[in-house]
């Protein structure tokens, strides 16, 4: 049964008609038009899904609405813009870490995550972070520099 569930997303305030129970990936791709988010496996299990809530990397796919309330949910449309990208979008393009593009947003708020609590990782430690983000096209070491060099503050955002 629908119901106003009021959420903080991207840092707005914002309000839709949904089942609580309902999947956060469904409501901010089919209700609020955020599709960076992307369906991967639906078991949160792939990482194409993942947003930050309160700073740490979830999947969307299996999170349900309610699970959200009174916590920042923040999508890789949050992180940053295209007149001014976050560091790390920044860093993925300069370092060309993306074929597909498929998991990269997924990827891209694992490593935001990693990069809130640890500001100078280690190599290993990011590709700890990336681990539970699948990709295909085996552009892991492209990432795993991107983000390196993002922390570096090597990119030129």
């Amino acid at each position: 049964m629908a119901e106003r569930v009021e959420l903080r997303i991207n840092g707005a305030e914002t309000a839709v008609e949904a089942d609580p129970a309902s999947p956060l990936l469904g409501v901010l791709r089919e209700t609020l038009g955020l599709t960076g988010s992307r369906f991967g496996c639906g078991a949160g299990l792939c990482g194409a899904c993942f947003v930050l809530i309160d700073g740490h990397a979830v999947p969307s796919c299996d999170t349900p609405l309610w699970a959200t309330a009174g916590k920042e949910v923040t999508t890789v449309e949050g992180l940053g813009t295209p007149e001014h990208p976050h560091p790390l979008q920044q860093a993925f393009i300069e370092e060309q870490a993306m074929q597909c593009g498929y998991c990269v947003s997924g990827i891209l708020i694992s490593a935001a995550a990693l990069l809130r609590r640890n500001t100078d990782p280690s190599e290993a430690e990011v590709r700890e972070a990336l681990d539970r983000n699948l990709c295909r096209c085996g552009a892991h070491n492209r990432m795993v520099r991107a983000v390196l060099k993002a922390a570096r503050g090597k990119g030129t955002a």
